[in-house]
C-alpha cells in the first residue's frame, strides 16, 4: 500500500530534502487529499509542530488547515504529539492514527532513552491500535526533534524496545528523504526481520519497482517527493501492489 504524505509548513503543502532545504510549495491540500485518499491513507505533518514553531496559545500555521483536512479522508497525523491530551484531541477531530516521534525516545528529564512511562500513559489513554512510532533514523541511528538531533540509539534496537506501544511502526531513512536517491534496502530488510508489526517505509523511494519491491517485502511505503514530481503515480503504484496470486476478485 501506497500512503500519501501531506507536510504542512508556514501554511503551505511543501516537501524538504533531509527535513531541511525546501524543494517544492504548494497550496492546494484540500485538493490532494481529495486525489490521495481515492487510494489508501493519507499522512500529514505539522513540521512547525515537530519543529516547536509554535505560537503562545500552541497552534501553528498551519493548525487551521490540519483540522479541515481530518475528516476527509483516512488520516494519520504526526509533528509535535508529546502528550496524550493533544493526541485524544487529534483522534476526536477526526484522525484514526497520532504518529509520535520524539517524545518516544527522550525521557522526562530531556535525556535519551526509551519513555516507557510516557509510551505507557498513550496506551492507556488513546489505545495501541491508535499509534504509530516514528523511528526516523540517520546511519542506523534514531534521530528526533525535526530530525536535527541524534537520540544515540540503535534503529533496530529502538523499534524493537517501542513495537509493544504501538499498532505500526514508521521508518524514515533520513539521510535520503528527498533526495529520490533510492531506499536503503538491506536496511529495510533487518527491521523487518526485526519486528512483527506493520511497518512503513520512507525516504528516498523513486521508482515504482521500489514500491513494488517493499510491498513484497511485507512493508507499505510513505511517499511524498515521488508523488509532487510525478516519478511515481499512485494509481500505477496502487495496481502493482494488488496480490492478484493471493485473491482472484478484489472488492471495488
Amino acid at each position: 500500500m501506497i500512503i500519501s504524505s501531506i507536510d504542512l509548513k508556514d501554511g503551505k503543502v511543501v516537501q524538504l530534502r533531509q527535513g531541511k532545504d525546501l524543494v517544492l510549495e504548494r497550496d492546494n491540500p484540500e485538493e490532494l487529499i481529495a486525489e490521495f485518499d481515492r487510494y489508501g491513507e493519507v499522512a500529514i505533518i505539522d513540521l512547525d509542530q515537530a519543529l516547536r514553531n509554535t505560537k503562545p496559545d500552541g497552534t501553528t500555521a498551519n493548525t487551521a488547515i490540519l483540522k479541515s483536512l481530518l475528516r476527509r479522508g483516512s488520516v494519520r497525523v504526526g509533528g509535535g504529539i508529546r502528550d496524550a491530551k493533544k493526541a485524544k484531541e487529534l483522534l476526536s477531530l477526526g484522525a484514526e492514527k497520532v504518529i509520535i516521534g520524539s517524545a518516544a525516545f527522550a525521557m522526562s528529564d530531556g535525556t535519551p532513552g526509551i519513555n516507557t512511562a510516557f509510551l505507557d500513559a498513550m496506551v492507556q489513554a488513546i489505545g495501541r491500535e491508535h499509534i504509530i512510532v516514528s523511528v526516523d533514523a540517520r546511519e542506523g541511528k534514531i534521530t528526533v526533534k525535526g530530525w536535527t538531533e541524534d537520540a544515540g540509539i540503535d534503529l533496530i534496537e529502538g523499534a524493537k524496545a517501542v513495537e509493544p506501544y504501538c499498532s505500526e511502526l514508521l521508518f524514515t531513512c533520513v539521510e535520503r528523504e528527498g533526495t529520490m536517491t533510492g531506499i536503503d534496502m538491506s536496511l529495510v530488510e533487518r527491521l523487518r526481520a526485526a519486528v512483527q508489526c506493520r511497518l512503513v517505509v520512507a525516504g528516498g523511494v523513486s521508482t515504482l519497482e521500489e514500491v513494488v519491491a517493499l510491498e513484497r517485502l511485507g512493508c507499505d511505503v510513505q511517499l511524498g517527493m515521488a508523488l509532487y514530481t510525478g516519478k511515481v503515480a499512485l494509481k500505477d503504484g496502487f495496481i502493482e501492489c494488488l496480490d492478484w496470486k493471493r485473491v482472484e476478485l478484489v472488492t471495488v
